[in-house]
């Protein structure tokens, strides 16, 4: 019987735009969510703020679907952008909508910064959404649950669509020199589409875009993995844990990240964002198993 753990997801600290830090650069919002410049500045400054390891990319789980297509409100110095109006009723409305252009918009603006940032020396984080937090940019949440039950098979083909844009997406990130790719999906938890839809997700879903992951990238580029997604791959056994000895003694999790580049490809023993979760010498990495 399939057991997948949840994890609770209470970090608040380098998450998205505080107005603590924003109001310091005396920027024009929403304007400056869209620009890559004043999207390096805020990158800088939250490292700054958090006395982080990283710089994080983007501030917001929205950047991917509005590229799809999808209304947002961008929101001001307090708020970053968020989901405004869906667009789509049906899954045939997902499956017509256009592949991401990542030559225009808001997303090549995050790419732009990302290649900035790295040009600095700074370590980038680049954040991935999964097919959930995608989708609930473009319809609404109980639709897409309510698809997995009663259209299997069309939401086969959405998460198929996803998946091709996700991994085009991660390529975008290595290039524009992002060092760690961050993936979750925290509206598709076990929590939320419970355990057997869980399972079915990550068999279907999350295992082969890992493995495409693990072939396409660069061997410098890690997948920092949602313990959501970590504990779903092995409750599942698509997973397993191995030991990693980054140090001679006690360091962050984010410092052990980083001496994981070029290591390791999946890592996901925490929350990214839990900058001041400390490791004694030692990470949890994960390799995948074989499922021919």
């Amino acid at each position: 019987m399939v057991q997948i753990a949840d994890y609770s997801c209470t970090y608040d600290n380098s998450v998205g735009i505080r107005e603590a830090v924003t109001r310091k650069l005396e920027l024009t919002f929403p304007d400056a969510y869209k620009n890559w410049k004043t999207m390096r500045d805020i990158a800088l400054a939250l490292k700054k703020e958090d006395k982080a390891e990283f710089c994080e990319l983007p501030f917001c789980h929205t950047v991917e679907g509005e590229a799809m297509g999808g209304i947002i409100n961008y929101g001001d110095a307090k708020s970053g952008p968020r989901a405004k109006t869906y667009i789509c009723q049906t899954p045939e409305e997902i499956l017509a909508l256009p592949q991401i252009d990542f030559t225009k918009g808001r997303i090549r603006e995050v790419l732009k910064a990302c290649e900035a940032l790295s040009k600095m020396g700074e370590t980038v984080v680049f954040e991935i959404s999964g097919p959930f937090t995608v989708l609930n940019v473009l319809a609404d949440a109980s639709i897409t649950l309510k698809w997995m039950r009663k259209q299997p098979e069309e939401m086969k083909a959405i998460l198929e669509k996803l998946k091709g844009e996700l991994l085009r997406y991660m390529q975008e990130a290595a290039r524009a020199g992002a060092a760690i790719i961050s993936y979750a999906d925290s509206t598709g938890g076990v929590n939320i589409l419970g355990p057997k839809q869980m399972a079915a997700v990550t068999e279907l879903f999350t295992y082969p875009l890992l493995k495409e992951a693990d072939k396409i990238l660069p061997e410098n580029v890690l997948i920092q993995l949602c313990p959501k997604t970590s504990f779903a791959l092995i409750g599942t056994d698509l997973a397993k844990w191995k030991e990693i000895k980054v140090s001679d003694g006690e360091l962050s999790y984010g410092q052990a990240c980083g001496k994981l580049v070029g290591r390791a490809r999946f890592t996901g023993q925490t929350c990214i964002k839990n900058i001041e979760y400390c490791i004694d010498s030692t990470v949890q990495t994960l390799e995948l198993t074989a499922n021919d």
